[in-house]
């Protein structure tokens, strides 16, 4: 993993290289998602602002954010859509964290979780991506569902 940091020690972009390669033919009953997750992408600390998180995924056109707490472990995934709605609505103020809007540590899943299992949720929760983390807690990539 290479990380690129912005000036700010606020603004953290982490980039995932997947060394082993991916078979297309695994049996799609088997595969997990550690097969079929994207790279993390942009993450943020839970202090973080709605301006500054919505400033990061518009350089990174990026749609979503994970969010990360003080201890670099993931706490869950923010969309832009969710962002914006706050930010639009009437009790906003420039002093409202992730950590405001995030709420409790978000649905996380593991990358030996299979698909299927994994899709079940997602679907059952009307989550459109979710995060990826390790047995530490650690963003290792978001797992997105294809309409």
């Amino acid at each position: 993993m290479f990380a690129e940091t912005d000036p700010s020690p606020q603004v953290a972009l982490l980039t995932m290289i997947t060394i082993q390669p991916r078979s297309v033919n695994a049996d799609p009953v088997h595969r997990t998602v550690g097969d079929a997750m994207e790279a993390a992408g942009p993450q943020l600390g839970d202090d973080m602002t709605i301006e500054v998180a919505l400033a990061v995924m518009a350089g990174a056109r990026a749609g979503h954010l994970l969010v990360r707490d003080e201890d670099g472990l993931c706490t869950g995934l923010i969309t832009q859509g969710r962002l914006a709605a706050v930010r639009d609505s009437a009790a906003y103020t420039d002093r409202v964290r992730l950590r405001d809007v995030l709420g409790e540590r978000g649905p996380v899943t593991s990358p030996v979780t299979t698909i299927a299992e994994a899709e079940h949720a997602m679907r059952y929760r009307r989550l459109a991506a979710v995060p990826v983390v390790d047995e530490q807690g650690s963003a290792l990539g978001v797992l997105a569902l294809t309409r």
